[in-house]
């Protein structure tokens, strides 16, 4: 398997992060966003960097595991803060050619939507790595089920999410070994233009689906054989419960949303 890619994977140590309730998890995740969103000067971001860290302290995961997992997103979050470095207006310039200017707010601004989007991935990359996706799914089905009252059909989006979440390593895997393959027949990905490293993908995406199109039919049959009938009359394995823990992350939470908001102005 290939070990230096992280997103999806499981990491079981035994922490604090590990035994919360995974809606709790879920809905802090889902908050972190909202307040990064929020986040507009260096305090606002140093307050959640702050929590993050302390997120990744008591979750005992070593911090190679999360640059494992943010490596393979950094060229693309460098590229989106390049662009908006470049294209926003600001009155101190210290770099002007022709129509390309880099100022003091476009630094900043730069620099702002790459903090906020390396929070964001950092604080997902926590939730996988700290949460079954067995565990996660169960919290989804539990969030969804005021959306029965108006008809929606709750019981599929979880076992979707299940699966994707499952496959998601299974395939980055294949897809290694697809590579690692084709460089053994002479496939250099690193030479060429843009275009040409576009096209040398080809051999990798057409047996890579074909794999996955092959998992997909025998996972339909092994459900099918089953008599799988979605959430109709089943039960869970896993009951969850809120703990004082919970509450305490639900506070600190508040805390920081209050901070976030005071900071702002």
């Amino acid at each position: 398997m290939n070990k230096t890619i992280n997103f999806g994977r499981y990491l079981p140590y035994n922490s604090f992060i590990h035994h919360l309730d995974p809606r709790v998890k879920l809905v802090t995740t889902l908050l972190f966003v909202i307040y990064a969103m929020l986040a507009n000067n260096f305090a606002t971001y140093l307050s959640l960097t702050v929590i993050l860290l302390l997120e990744i302290i008591l979750a005992k995961i070593p911090l190679k595991s999360i640059a494992r997992g943010v490596r393979p997103m950094l060229s693309l979050l460098l590229f989106t803060a390049f662009f908006q470095m470049i294209f926003s207006a600001g009155n101190t310039v210290y770099f002007s050619f022709g129509w390309l200017e880099i100022t003091q707010e476009g630094l900043i601004h730069g620099l702002f939507i790459f903090l906020r989007f390396s929070l964001i991935l950092i604080k997902s990359l926590l939730l996988t790595l700290t949460t079954q996706a067995l565990l996660l799914t169960d919290a989804i089905d539990y969030l969804l089920i005021p959306l029965k009252k108006i008809g929606f059909s709750v019981e599929e989006v979880p076992i979707m999410l299940s699966i994707g979440l499952r496959f998601i390593p299974t395939l980055l895997d294949e897809a290694k070994v697809i590579m690692d393959a084709q460089k053994l027949r002479g496939m250099d990905f690193t030479e060429g233009n843009i275009l040409q490293r576009i096209q040398k993908f080809t051999p990798i995406l057409v047996p890579l689906f074909n794999r996955s199109y092959d998992r997909a039919f025998d996972l339909a049959m092994a459900m099918d054989s089953r008599d799988y009938q979605g959430g109709r009359g089943r039960t869970k394995y896993h009951k969850l419960s809120i703990q004082a823990k919970d509450l305490l992350v639900v506070a600190v939470y508040i805390i920081l949303l209050l901070l976030i908001l005071y900071l702002r102005h």
